[in-house]
């Protein structure tokens, strides 16, 4: 061995433990590879923390230690929230495997988050976003398709993107009026299709899909297509969005997440039923559709602070 050098640190007891924990979320609980590095990162920096302090059993993590390493991390609140959620998990997972009797993060919560309304475009804005999409280019006819699409369904652009062109047609080979979509988790729902998306799209796979697969080496079977025929990747989709935003002049307005929040403020204000709203975005808890309700109840009051004679 060359002079200076040193052999690797063998893993500790607990970074053994740790990579078993990700092989089960990769294996067992089918996490995303997105989710897994996720908890990779997060528990490494943990591991490192912990070999530092001279902790290297998973039996000699103490509430105090778990404190300490949070008391030390810098950034938001929803960013130590979520390492928190790692490391819970992780020693949630010791208890079960009956490596540690104990959890030693059980009694410790995520600092409290500051209350951050989601950004809703007006029906009106909405509107002018949609009518920035002109034109019969195949380009066109797609960007029109997918922003129909995730304003009538409140989807995530990512599961948009994901979906196949089968997915999106019935029996009859016309677009349903019903279609599944896969959220996070895997958790598959079923969202409703209104006329004006309905329509867009039946353009969009009659007229302009078939073009896009003209002459692509590698066609994709993914219901949007970019102008290559390969499936529309998530920053396409976001590119799109934006330069409609651009047109209509709604820049800075506009994120990749707006339409969805516009879809769930304008149900809720129409007078949807908020676990009618948390179906179709796909929430496991209402409690997070109900940040909706507080968009609602504010415009409420602004409407009736400019409108009521004796308001103000």
């Amino acid at each position: 061995m060359p002079a200076g050098s040193s052999s690797p640190r063998p893993p500790t007891a607990l970074e053994r433990e740790c990579e078993r924990y990700l092989r089960y979320v990769t294996l067992e609980k089918g996490r995303s590879p997105h989710t897994v590095s996720a908890y990779r990162a997060d528990l490494a920096r943990y591991q490192e923390f912990l070999i530092e302090n001279g902790v290297t059993e998973a039996d000699h993590v103490t509430p105090d230690v778990v404190r300490g390493y949070l008391q030390g991390l810098g950034g938001a609140p929803s960013t130590v929230a979520r390492k928190l959620s790692s490391i819970k998990n992780f020693h949630r997972y010791l208890v079960e495997e009956g490596v540690t009797p104990l959890d030693p993060s059980a009694s410790l919560s995520a600092p409290a988050r500051p209350s951050r309304l989601p950004k809703a475009l007006s029906i009106e804005q909405v509107q002018s976003l949609l009518d920035a999409v002109i034109g019969d280019e195949p380009e066109n006819l797609r960007d029109r398709a997918l922003l129909e699409f995730l304003y009538a369904t409140g989807a995530r652009i990512s599961e948009a993107v994901q979906l196949s062109v089968d997915d999106v047609l019935d029996d009859a080979q016309r677009v349903a009026d019903a279609i599944r979509v896969n959220g996070k988790g895997g958790k598959q729902r079923f969202v409703p299709v209104g006329s004006y998306a309905r329509a867009a799209l039946e353009s969009y796979v009659t007229r302009a899909r078939p073009a896009l697969l003209q002459g692509a080496k590698n066609p994709s079977s993914a219901l949007f297509l970019g102008l290559r025929g390969g499936k529309l990747s998530r920053q396409s989709a976001w590119l799109i969005l934006g330069a409609a935003a651009r047109k209509a002049g709604l820049e800075g307005l506009v994120s990749p997440h707006t339409l969805r929040h516009s879809f769930a403020t304008h149900v809720l204000s129409g007078g949807g039923d908020i676990r009618v709203v948390q179906e179709l975005l796909g929430h496991s808890s209402v409690s997070t559709t109900q940040i909706y309700t507080k968009v609602t109840i504010d415009t409420l009051r602004d409407v009736y602070q400019q409108a009521h004679p004796r308001a103000r």
